[in-house]
């Protein structure tokens, strides 16, 4: 190993670590509101039931850059995140590995922009504004738990946080 320095070689051993460690999936959605308190949902066409805007980050892409980037391409509006309302450890099922799933505030839209919004990519069909209640009847169960948590956070300023190991 000639010319290898102290340096290559501690830089070697920490990217031999490093391949070695575990990848998370990483998912980030957002609540985002009117002013009456509904909320926005976005009705898939690869699921069953709609869902928060956002989804799944890039690789190396930080959660809050995904939730951006996925409201953008949905939506086709800006956002500027707030402070994380729910993160959940959700352990491998199915094909999937384990996953982070971020609940981040998205704050609250003013009259103009909500009946702006429209799906502006293929896997969404539709979108709507709707009172907490109906939402909760609108997601799939876990979500709507996680949409209770979201609002629960929001009212007391806290971050909810759980794991749910399958």
């Amino acid at each position: 190993m000639a010319g290898l320095t102290d340096d290559d070689a501690r830089f070697a051993y920490l990217a031999d670590g490093n391949a070695k460690q575990a990848r998370k999936r990483v998912a980030a959605d957002v609540l985002i509101r009117d002013s009456h308190g509904h909320v926005v949902l976005v009705n898939p066409t690869y699921k069953e039931y709609w869902d928060l805007p956002g989804g799944m980050a890039e690789n190396n892409e930080p959660p809050r850059a995904a939730a951006v980037r996925e409201v953008g391409e949905e939506l086709g509006i800006t956002i500027v995140p707030g402070r994380v309302l729910v993160l959940d450890w959700i352990g491998p099922h199915g094909p999937w590995d384990d996953q982070l799933l971020f609940i981040f505030d998205g704050g609250v839209l003013s009259g103009n922009d909500v009946q702006q919004l429209t799906p502006r990519d293929p896997e969404i069909s539709e979108v709507t504004v709707v009172p907490i209640q109906e939402a909760k009847q609108l997601l799939r169960a876990d979500m709507a738990q996680r949409l209770e948590r979201a609002i629960d956070a929001l009212e007391h300023s806290s971050t909810d946080y759980t794991e749910i190991p399958r």
